[in-house]
């Protein structure tokens, strides 16, 4: 069970972010644990059971035929009545708890779900629609569990009717036989008891339909994860990705995240080494798109990504985006040291590696004021910093990593002034000697990007340097003379 529940961890991580995207967390994490467990608990109870049960039956078949074979025949005419009813309630009891997995799934995802939201439900005070929710999954789950309950109540006295039949007619034909005198008295009474023995195997296992049923669909669960392929996978013969020196070039791109709704059409741009190239455009353009094709987190339609001239399908996607640094708009850190946090850019970092990182992130100075330092524990996701704290320990795990191509998108949003001041700064250090990507709605902090690409509908409508962008009096003009003016109106305010 270990490693069934190693090997699908893995397999899970490995899918791409597109199957991420349309699954729900909750129930990937049931399949993770509580399928796993139904598997693990029928493997360890119930198998053995069914194995000693089966061979049990089969020698005491064996047995009654050495005896009397036509006394056999007449007690197995049952089985076949027997077989039919366990197999169709097995199918029933099956299809039912594969209703109650699927229930119990989208439970942990509304849990899950509620619980790393917790501040957006308490500040729109939504506790009691939340309880709401639940109450109604739950007792949804509730009615179909009793559905599954009721069907396995109904299999064990319809087997015990079944096997008082054959029972009752062994007897009369026996009896017959006996007063006849083609039988003798003794015979008939060992004949009962092997009977005995024969149909209480064949009740136990029609008894275990229920813990087969949830190891079944549990494997099932767990077998469609596994039969999921992988949307993004390295080539045959993908190899290495070599140092990169920086150069980003898009060729004629198309992607759609739905093969019929492209977001990119034709998108074509290079990158120089060392250069900070800029995406601006109005929310929706396709922006995070882009930047996401170039880690190959999705899979052109059509086109090519290319660094330092080859493209990217051709290394393999562990190589790639170990030379690829990101800051995000959200920033996620995990429960743990800060220390922990900033060396995940890295692992094996050693401590003045993580120390000068967080200096030059601009996050050493407040760090060292926490009441362990680089030891105090960070809360799930980062809730106990603030957002600039957050921002410059995730820029500090960027540093750290010391990649050629840096991805940034909205790395300020959300700052307050004196936060954002210290952002930059950090950011600027960061940026130094390499090939950086920024995506920012607010204008002002992509003047100084050697191109600008500004997207708008999936292409690329305009790119230049500000001062030619702003001269040339197309979207890029509008968007900064809108902003500006908004900037404006809030300043004289």
């Amino acid at each position: 069970m270990h490693d069934l529940r190693r090997t699908l961890y893995s397999h899970i991580q490995r899918l791409s972010l597109s199957y991420h995207d349309h699954k729900q967390t909750g129930d990937l994490i049931s399949r993770v644990t509580s399928d796993i467990e139904a598997v693990q608990s029928f493997i360890a109870s119930g198998l053995l059971g069914a194995l000693v049960n089966s061979l049990t039956l089969a020698g005491m078949v064996g047995v009654m035929f050495y005896i009397n074979w036509r006394f056999t025949l007449i007690a197995l005419a049952v089985a076949p009545v027997l077989f039919v009813l366990v197999y169709t309630y097995t199918r029933r009891i099956k299809k039912a708890s594969r209703e109650v997995r699927k229930k119990e799934g989208e439970i942990v995802s509304v849990i899950q779900e509620v619980f790393t939201s917790i501040r957006v439900v308490k500040a729109f005070a939504r506790e009691e629609y939340e309880q709401r929710r639940l109450e109604g999954e739950s007792l949804e789950s509730v009615e179909i569990a009793l559905r599954a309950r009721g069907l396995k109540a109904k299999l064990s006295p319809l087997v015990e009717i079944i096997v008082a039949i054959g029972t009752s007619t062994v007897l009369w034909f026996g009896a017959r036989m006996v007063l006849n005198g083609t039988l003798s008295a003794g015979t008939l009474l060992v004949f009962i008891f092997y009977l005995g023995k024969m149909y209480k195997p064949m009740q136990d296992l029609s008894k275990m339909t229920d813990s087969y049923s949830k190891a079944a669909v549990g494997y099932e669960r767990i077998r469609e994860i596994f039969d999921t392929n992988h949307e993004v996978r390295d080539v045959p013969g993908a190899r290495q990705a070599p140092p990169f020196r920086g150069r980003i070039e898009f060729e004629r791109v198309r992607f759609g995240y739905e093969p019929e709704s492209p977001v990119l059409r034709n998108v074509s741009f290079r990158i120089e080494p060392g250069d900070t190239a800029a995406l601006a455009g109005p929310t929706g353009a396709g922006k995070t798109t882009i930047v996401s094709l170039i880690p190959r987190f999705y899979d052109l339609d059509s086109g090519s990504v290319k660094i330092d001239g080859r493209d990217i399908r051709t290394f393999t996607q562990k190589s790639l985006r170990q030379q690829i640094s990101f800051v995000l708009q959200e920033t996620i850190l995990f429960h743990g040291p800060v220390w922990y946090n900033i060396a995940y850019g890295k692992p094996g970092a050693s401590r003045s590696e993580i120390f000068r990182a967080a200096d030059l992130a601009n996050a050493h100075e407040f760090i060292e004021k926490m009441p362990e330092g680089y030891n105090t524990i960070v809360g799930e996701r980062g809730v106990t910093l603030s957002g600039g704290q957050r921002q410059r320990i995730a820029i500090a795990r960027a540093v750290i990593r010391n990649s050629p191509i840096l991805i940034l998108d909205e790395p300020s949003s959300g700052l307050d002034a004196g936060s954002e001041k210290l952002v930059f700064e950090a950011l600027d250090r960061l940026m130094d000697g390499k090939t950086s990507i920024v995506i920012a709605h607010r204008l002002s902090t992509i003047r100084r990007a050697d191109i600008i690409l500004v997207v708008n509908d999936g292409t690329i409508v305009e790119s230049g340097r500000h001062e030619q962008l702003l001269q040339a009096r197309g979207l890029y003009s509008q968007l900064y003379e809108l902003q500006f003016r908004e900037e404006e109106n809030l300043t004289g305010r």
